[in-house]
C-alpha cells in the first residue's frame, strides 16, 4: 500500500516537473531554429556573387572566409583580408574606395545604390534595412579577369531583424510638409549673379547632425571648400594611401547666401569629369519643431562650354530626376529615414536651364525625406 502511495506521489512531482523542462527544450529549440548558417564560394574571377539571402532590417550577420584567390600576372596571392594598399591603388575604381585590393566585401540589393561594406576574415554586421545580400571581391574588372581560386564563406545569423521593408520606408504621405510650405519655397537655386540654375528637387527634415549623419552613412562625403584646400586634402589622401573624392563645386545660393554643404558621390578615376553631386542649405522654416533643409541635385556626366563667359563647366544629366531617385536610394538604405514621400507643386517646374546655359527637365515632383529623431528612440 505504501509503495503504491509513493509511486503516486513521485509520479505527480514529475508530471509537474517534466512540462517545465519541456518548455524550456521547445524555447531553446526555437531559439536554436533562429541560428541559420550558410555556405556562399565567392569566385575570384566574380566581382559580386548573389548568395540567395534575404535579410531584414535589423538582423545581425557574422560573416568570416578563408580561401586564397591568385593574380598570376602579377604574381600576387592573399586572402580574404586582400593586399596590403600601396601608391598604385590611390586611384582605381573600387567598390569600397579605402578598403584592401582584393578584400572580401559586401553589399545589401543588387542595383550598388547602398553602400558597401569590408569583411575581410571575420565581421560582424546588421543590416540597416531589409534587402539581398551579396558578397564580392575589392577589385576592378581587369583584375577579376585574371584571377584564380576563390573564398569560401560562412554567414551566420546571429539575430532576425524585424524590418521588412525593401530598400527603406515605404512611401507615404507627410501631411506636416503641407502645400503652403512648398509653395513658400523658391523653386531654383542661381549662381552669384542671380541668375537663375538648378532646380530645388529634394526636402530633408532632421537636425544639423542627423543630416550630415544620413549622408555620410549613405556613402557620400563633403567637398572641400576651395582650391587650397583641394591641394591640401589631395596630398595627404595621397601620402594615406586613400582615395581623394572631396574635390571642390561652384557656389550656388539660396535665401540670398550660398550652400551650407556640398555632398558628393563619386569613384576616384571620374570624379574630375563625373560624380553625382549636391549642395544642401538649411531654410528658414521647421516642420513639428525640427528643420527642414533644401537640396539640388544633379549628376555631373562630362564638360561643355560655360555660356555667361565661354569657358569650360561641368554637363550635368539633363533627366535630373534620375539624380533625386539616387539620393532617395542611398539615403533611404541607411536605415536612418523615419518616412518619405514625393510631392507635386501646384505649378510644377519640368523644363529649364542651369545658369551656365544647360537645359534639364523633370516630371517636376520634389522627394520629401523625414529623418528619423535621434533624441526618441523611433
Amino acid at each position: 500500500m505504501k509503495t503504491w502511495r509513493w509511486t503516486v506521489v513521485a509520479l505527480a512531482l514529475l508530471a509537474a516537473i517534466v512540462p517545465g523542462r519541456m518548455a524550456a527544450g521547445q524555447e531553446a529549440a526555437k531559439e536554436s531554429s533562429l541560428q541559420k548558417s550558410y555556405k556562399v564560394l565567392v569566385d575570384g574571377t566574380k566581382e559580386w556573387v548573389d548568395t540567395k539571402i534575404d535579410v531584414r532590417g535589423g538582423t545581425k550577420l557574422k560573416i568570416t572566409a578563408e580561401g586564397t584567390v591568385t593574380y598570376p600576372k602579377k604574381n600576387k596571392s592573399f586572402g580574404p583580408e586582400g593586399i596590403k594598399r600601396g601608391f598604385a591603388d590611390v586611384i582605381h575604381e573600387y567598390a569600397v574606395p579605402n578598403g584592401a585590393h582584393g578584400e572580401l566585401i559586401g553589399r545589401l540589393g543588387s542595383n550598388g545604390t547602398l553602400v558597401p561594406f569590408e569583411i575581410g576574415a571575420s565581421t560582424t554586421y546588421t543590416a540597416p534595412v531589409a534587402e539581398r545580400l551579396f558578397l564580392g571581391i575589392n577589385q576592378g574588372m581587369r583584375d577579376a579577369a585574371e584571377a584564380e581560386g576563390s573564398f569560401q564563406v560562412t554567414v551566420e545569423v546571429l539575430e532576425e531583424g524585424s524590418v521588412t521593408d525593401v530598400g527603406g520606408p515605404k512611401e507615404t504621405a507627410i501631411p506636416e510638409v503641407t502645400s503652403q510650405l512648398i509653395e513658400s519655397l523658391p523653386r531654383r537655386v542661381s549662381d552669384e549673379q542671380k541668375n537663375p540654375g538648378d532646380m530645388l528637387n529634394i526636402l530633408i527634415v532632421g537636425s544639423e547632425d542627423e543630416v550630415v549623419n544620413v549622408f555620410t552613412a549613405g556613402g557620400w562625403v563633403k567637398v572641400d571648400k576651395g582650391v587650397g584646400s583641394t591641394l591640401k586634402e589631395g596630398l595627404l589622401d595621397t601620402f594615406e594611401k586613400k582615395d581623394y573624392l572631396t574635390m571642390p563645386m561652384s557656389v550656388l545660393y539660396l535665401f540670398d547666401r550660398p550652400q551650407d554643404y556640398g555632398f558628393a558621390h563619386a569613384e576616384p578615376v571620374r570624379v574630375v569629369m563625373s560624380r553625382n553631386h549636391l549642395r544642401v542649405w538649411k531654410s528658414p522654416y521647421e516642420v513639428k519643431g525640427r528643420p527642414l533643409w533644401c537640396v539640388a541635385a544633379t549628376h555631373d556626366i562630362g564638360f561643355e562650354r560655360d555660356q555667361r563667359n565661354n569657358g569650360l563647366t561641368h554637363k550635368i544629366d539633363p533627366a535630373i530626376d534620375g539624380e533625386r531617385e539616387y539620393v532617395n536610394e542611398t539615403l533611404s538604405g541607411t536605415g536612418l529615414v523615419k518616412a518619405r514621400a514625393h510631392v507635386t507643386p501646384a505649378t510644377p517646374l519640368t523644363t529649364a536651364k542651369t545658369a551656365t546655359g544647360g537645359e534639364f527637365h523633370s516630371d517636376g515632383r520634389i522627394l520629401v525625406l523625414m529623418l528619423k529623431d535621434n533624441t526618441t528612440k523611433n
